[in-house]
């Protein structure tokens, strides 16, 4: 079974939805930053600041062929920039499934990136109407390697354990045992 990689932008659900994916498919669950943050042994902010985002992004695609070579065929959580650099989604797409996560609900988007700006130093200092902005602003940018995706799936209800189960099942049907 091949991989199952996971895009798409900051608070669309992958970890959660790859992490409920992994539980109930017994597929192997990797969140691409944790990946790297163990493999370095420091945090994601910590190399940017240290080593710079060239580092990180040459970091980010050794865990991706790492990720990617696991038996079995993994979930794959990617970084929201991880599709927008070198020739990432074309590795992607050559090897495996790429699921553009899309929350088609605005309203849940703005609240999940609102509720968890503290975890996500890009983000952090704005105001809500900032993000909201921040947000449009790269979306802009990155839609066009997002949309390079096999396919699209709605993560918008991904706010409880019933929605994530009930989503997670969704996405299974469809990709994983259809």
């Amino acid at each position: 079974m091949n991989t199952i990689f996971l895009i798409g932008y900051m608070c669309s659900g992958k970890t959660t939805l790859g992490r409920a994916l992994g539980e109930l498919t017994g597929r192997p669950f990797v969140d691409l930053d944790d990946l790297i943050e163990q493999r370095a042994g420091r945090s994601v902010k910590e190399i940017f600041a240290t080593e710079g985002e060239g580092r990180f992004r040459e970091m980010e695609r050794e865990a991706l062929a790492e990720a990617s070579a696991l038996p079995g065929g993994a979930i794959v959580a990617c970084g929201g920039g991880t599709p927008c650099f070198g020739d990432n989604m074309d590795f992607m797409n050559g090897i495996g499934l790429t699921v553009h996560l899309v929350v088609s609900d605005r309203g849940r988007f703005l609240n999940r990136l609102s509720e968890g700006k503290a975890k996500r130093p890009l983000i952090a200092a704005l105001s809500d109407s900032e993000i909201e902005q921040f947000v449009d602003r790269q979306l802009e940018v990155r839609l066009p390697h997002y949309t390079r995706a096999k396919a699209e799936f709605d993560s918008s209800r991904l706010e409880s354990e019933s929605e994530i189960a009930e989503t997670a099942g969704m996405f299974i049907r469809k990709y994983i045992r259809p």
